[in-house]
């Protein structure tokens, strides 16, 4: 794993160590995106040479996605509005209109 990280003011990439914060115009990349990625015409681009491990998934990682799976299945709990008037569930983008005649 490796940090790419964008300096916008030096028009330079720098690619290195994985960072550990999360800074603007940075991206973590896998190891093989870390060895082949190029900068944009233009743009200088600094490796910082190194052995980039791709790491396997921690009990943490696993334990991040499971929540997150949890909270995504979750039914979403609307506020009580006395005043609004609840509106039929839809399904889907499409509904059928009945024309008055």
């Amino acid at each position: 794993m490796a940090t790419l990280t964008y300096v916008y003011a030096d028009s330079c990439v720098v690619v290195g160590a994985l960072s550990h914060h999360a800074e603007p115009h940075s991206y973590d990349l896998c190891a093989h995106h870390a060895e082949v990625f190029t900068a944009p015409r233009g743009w200088d681009i600094v490796h910082l040479h190194q052995e980039y491990a791709t790491l396997p998934p921690s009990p943490d990682d696993i334990d991040a996605l499971a929540r997150a799976v949890r909270e995504a299945g979750r039914p979403q709990v609307e506020e009580d509005h006395p005043t609004a008037t609840p509106e039929p569930p839809r399904r889907g983008h499409l509904r059928v209109v009945s024309r008055e005649a």
